[in-house]
């Protein structure tokens, strides 16, 4: 698991469906965890017509989406002394449809995602197959030494 690195994180509830299922110690804990360098993030928590619209203005897709990852960095590697800069957007309406679908609560796949948007934040990707083996390999670690099961499994 990563060393612990300094996080400014603020979490917005555009929709406050999961406030208090995701509390801001449990969002900044699962943040942190997925952490390799100092980061100030914006995790925020929208409805479907927002995560649509920003799936569609950004991504071109016209539909909504379980996170959005909006990186600021110049280049693909950021310097030690910049910290990571992104906001993470999660739509609710599908990560509750999602953990429904998969039988898992909504903790689980609310990690899943805030680890998965703060690995995109650095960098990582899953365009090719070695790719989303990394990032994979990365989700199922962080997550298993948070106490949650491999996402991927099954």
């Amino acid at each position: 698991m990563p060393a612990k690195n300094k996080l400014g994180l603020s979490i917005q509830h555009a929709d406050r469906r999961l406030a208090e299922a995701l509390p801001r110690a449990a969002i900044r804990r699962w943040a942190q965890a997925a952490l390799f360098a100092p980061a100030e993030l914006t995790i925020r928590l929208v409805g479907e017509d927002e995560g649509r619209e920003l799936n569609r203005s950004y991504r071109g897709k016209d539909y909504a989406t379980n996170v959005l990852t909006f990186a600021y960095a110049d280049g693909d590697v950021v310097a030690d002394d910049d910290p990571v800069q992104a906001d993470i957007v999660l739509c609710i309406d599908v990560l509750l449809a999602e953990a429904a679908e998969r039988k898992i609560p909504v903790t689980q796949h609310a990690a899943h995602l805030i680890v998965h948007g703060v690995l995109h934040a650095q960098g990582y990707d899953h365009e090719g197959d070695d790719e989303a083996a990394e990032m994979e390999g990365l989700e199922t670690e962080i997550l298993e030494g948070l106490g949650f099961p491999d996402p991927y499994a099954g």
